[in-house]
């Protein structure tokens, strides 16, 4: 057996950055699962905006610039929740105010560091970027689907099953680039 750990010293996996579904407490608040929610959304789209340019004038670099802009307006949506369900004002710290600390780490759907995520994503292919984000939305979509279910309130559930929707939306589209990457001209 030393000899095969031996072997391997110095060798690094190169697969995608493992996506795992995101933690979220039972005992968090409604307001805490939003701020949850939002951070990974944040950090979905600066993963989709730092791939841009990478992918620039392309097909794949559209899509992603089209996923970054959704995620930008989740976010503004689930800042609206948040708001809703805290009766607060504006709350122009969130999400710190609920979760302080929370820009040091900068995680997305699936629970992936962001910036490990664009060092795996340079020089890999579209077909390869693709499918990793297929599997960042298919996590997405499951959160939102359990979010709606933990929400109380009629219009935090509904404005959930909304965000899980534009997921599925996401899905079909990385999905049909996919398969549009993956079959030869």
């Amino acid at each position: 057996m030393e000899g095969g750990i031996r072997a391997w010293k110095g060798l690094t996996a190169s697969g995608a950055p493992e996506a795992g579904i995101a933690y979220f407490p039972p005992e968090s608040s409604p307001s805490e699962l939003t701020a949850l929610a939002w951070i990974l959304e944040d950090g979905t789209k600066k993963f989709y905006s730092g791939l841009i340019p990478e992918l620039k004038n392309s097909e794949p670099g559209r899509l992603f610039q089209d996923l970054a802009d959704a995620e930008q307006k989740h976010k503004e949506i689930l800042y609206r929740i948040y708001l809703d369900l805290s009766g607060a004002g504006e709350d122009p710290k969130f999400p710190a105010s609920i979760f302080p600390g929370s820009a040091a780490a900068i995680y997305m759907e699936g629970g992936v560091d962001v910036r490990k995520a664009l060092e795996w994503a340079r020089g890999k292919s579209p077909e390869e970027i693709a499918e990793f984000a297929l599997s960042l939305e298919v996590n997405s979509y499951d959160v939102h689907l359990k979010m709606e279910q933990r929400m109380k309130d009629p219009r935090a559930k509904e404005m959930f099953a909304s965000l899980a929707q534009d997921e599925k939306k996401h899905l079909n589209r990385l999905q049909e680039l996919f398969l549009r990457l993956m079959t030869p001209a």
